[in-house]
């Protein structure tokens, strides 16, 4: 199959001959390690460097997501994956790429770092997709669409049949961050993969998962895309804790499911609940683990929930979020006090 996003690598990433360390250049069983340079005394396991693929994770990950183990590539984080695609496909001062908004301010941040224009393009007032207004400003500098779905920060998940014909008609790369897609009621669009060579799916640990301190993000792309992120990341990008530790939670996806369960349920509870108050003008629809709430004078409300400790996030300021308030599902009892405090405020 004919590869023509290929041509969208800078070149000198193409040419890039990746550092070779001791890890990279032995696998398999030994007893005596001398190659690295590591303090030979054993600390628990850690005077030795991890291994850079992260080989037994990507197998374990393989099985649970469907995906195949060479289209598995794991960051610090996915700040880490946007950065290396940043870096892969755009050329700092020439190209550009083009964003929704609003969304994870993380895009923006990285296009700024790597001195690469961004290009914002409303959604509509429902928060979808506008996808004449995407490809109407589309230049043949743009190398990569970023789009996330469910979207923060309005939660919910973008149509999936528009992000379809975005693959078809935009020429460059396109990002799905799919960071919260484990709340959603909507499937993962990390199927298509293996049949779109301009699609990259963003998944983390840092959510459903309840591992954010660990700082694992997973991006899923077809081979040739994960073989030029692990030629660009650092050697040992994963240290040898968060690997083990993963893989072990991994194993208790039961665990997981019902934490994600629980979460949805009190979903659904602080809608109801909410719904009943005069101060809340709107609860957008959610796929995610939070809610984007509409209040009158929602900056006054943002700064009586902090005074009693309860810590939200004032969305205010961002395109079509004016007096809108992000709030994550904490526990039952967070989210009891939570509501408790905004009912008293409804009644002031």
């Amino acid at each position: 199959m004919e590869n023509k996003y290929i041509s969208l690598v800078r070149d000198n990433i193409k040419n890039l001959k990746p550092y070779s360390s001791a890890r990279h250049e032995f696998s398999g069983h030994a007893d005596i390690f001398l190659d690295a340079n590591e303090n030979p005394n054993d600390h628990h396991i850690y005077n030795r460097y991890p291994d850079p693929l992260q080989t037994r994770l990507k197998r374990k990950i393989s099985a649970v997501k469907g995906v195949k183990e060479e289209s598995i590539f794991l960051g610090n984080g996915s700040d880490e994956a946007i950065d290396i695609l940043f870096r892969i496909f755009c050329e700092p001062g020439k190209d550009s790429v083009i964003s929704i908004e609003p969304s994870y301010g993380m895009y923006r941040v990285a296009a700024d770092i790597n001195n690469v224009k961004i290009k914002n393009v409303s959604l509509t007032p429902d928060f979808e997709l506008d996808v004449d207004a995407i490809l109407a400003v589309e230049e043949k500098s743009d190398k990569i669409l970023w789009l996330c779905s469910p979207n923060n920060p309005s939660g919910n998940t973008l149509n999936p049949q528009m992000i379809l014909e975005l693959l078809d008609k935009f020429p460059g790369m396109i990002v799905v961050d799919e960071a919260y897609i484990d709340f959603s009621n909507e499937v993962s669009m990390k199927s298509f993969v293996p049949e779109r060579q301009n699609l990259i799916i963003l998944q983390t640990f840092s959510k459903a998962w309840g591992l954010a301190g660990l700082r694992i993000g997973m991006a899923f792309a077809q081979q040739w895309i994960i073989e030029i992120m692990n030629a660009v990341k650092p050697p040992y990008n994963i240290n040898s804790y968060s690997q083990d530790f993963v893989l072990n939670q991994l194993r208790k996806i039961d665990d997981v499911r019902k934490e994600i369960s629980k979460i949805k349920q009190e979903r659904g509870r602080v809608i109801e609940r909410l719904e009943e108050l005069d101060i809340v003008e709107k609860i957008y629809p959610s796929e995610a683990n939070f809610l984007l709430i509409k209040c009158k004078d929602a900056r006054n409300v943002f700064k009586s929930l902090q005074e009693k400790g309860v810590i939200v996030r004032d969305r205010s300021n961002v395109p079509l979020c004016e007096g809108c308030l992000r709030v994550t599902i904490g526990t039952e009892r967070e989210n009891e006090v939570f509501l408790k405090e905004m009912k008293i405020l409804d009644k002031q």
